[in-house]
């Protein structure tokens, strides 16, 4: 069990926030019993418009999730050329996390994306994996949007390097999103009106093709691959005696979604890994 000391008792979880400390230390994570946890449905529809492997939690008091995941390598269908940006795909691979709380859906994480040439100009091609940041719009009019990381070196990421991410809920209406890793680190607290500390909400773990202008539409043939994405360990957050805790996203934890159908991935695990959320994953767009 990896515990964060925030030294509040549940009767202050409205302080909560002020107790993360963006410096504290987790111990490895172990299993451990939560009173009342609800499980997993054991099946939920996909959304159509890219081919996606999806882990998602019970809707319960969780607070957050992490992963640490080796980035995949990346093969992108010649044939599927972007005509309006040459040198650059209609397959964006991404891998991420995200939730949802109040009717208010976040996707968080890492995506195949342009950067800042060292003469100062933007790439014609993807070139490396750098972070975004998505939530839905909500009920209290606050708005949709969608930003990247700065075009900045110091938060590009490439394919086999190892990094950890993290997405915490620190305070009502507000999430810290963290990624580290082969030297460099980004960090953003990021407003969303629908999470609140005292509700119940899900959180995600994703690995993608997502497809240029494709969203809700059934998805494109191609055969691009995005190869060997090593998840190391994942954990969900939860307050277990009053203390911000991460748990193993084990396998009795998560409703396993593969689409648009489970023949586009090759995932491989052992018991071992399972028991600790890691896998190995291969997204195939020709299918096996």
């Amino acid at each position: 069990m990896r515990i964060l000391n925030v030294g509040f008792s549940l009767l202050s979880m409205s302080l909560l926030a002020c107790g993360v400390s963006k410096t504290a230390k987790l111990n490895e994570a172990a299993d451990v019993s939560i009173a009342n946890e609800i499980l997993p449905v054991a099946q939920k529809p996909c959304f159509e418009g890219a081919y996606y492997r999806k882990l998602v939690s019970s809707h319960d008091y969780w607070r957050g999730i992490e992963g640490t995941v080796v980035l995949p390598r990346i093969e992108f269908d010649p044939q599927r050329v972007h005509a309006k940006k040459p040198g650059q795909y209609l397959d964006n691979p991404s891998i991420y996390l995200g939730g949802s709380m109040g009717n208010q859906e976040t996707d968080i994480g890492m995506a195949w994306e342009v950067v800042k040439e060292e003469n100062g100009q933007v790439s014609k091609e993807r070139k490396a994996f750098r972070p975004f940041l998505r939530r839905t719009g909500h009920e209290s009019g606050q708005l949709a949007v969608f930003e990247n990381a700065p075009a900045d070196k110091a938060y590009y990421w490439y394919p086999g390097e190892e990094i950890k991410m993290s997405l915490v809920l620190v305070a009502d209406k507000k999430i810290r999103f963290v990624v580290e890793g082969a030297g460099k680190k980004f960090e953003r607290e990021f407003d969303c009106d629908g999470y609140l500390l005292k509700d119940v909400g899900e959180f995600k773990r994703v690995n993608a093709i997502d497809q240029v202008g494709n969203e809700g539409k059934p998805v494109q043939a191609t055969k691009t691959k995005v190869l060997n994405a090593e998840w190391k360990a994942t954990n969900l957050y939860r307050l277990v005696n009053g203390k911000l805790t991460a748990v193993p996203f084990k396998k009795t934890r998560y409703t396993e979604m593969m689409c648009p159908a489970v023949k586009y991935f090759d995932v491989n695990a052992s018991k071992a890994q399972i028991a600790v959320g890691a896998e190995s994953l291969t997204i195939s767009g020709a299918g096996y």
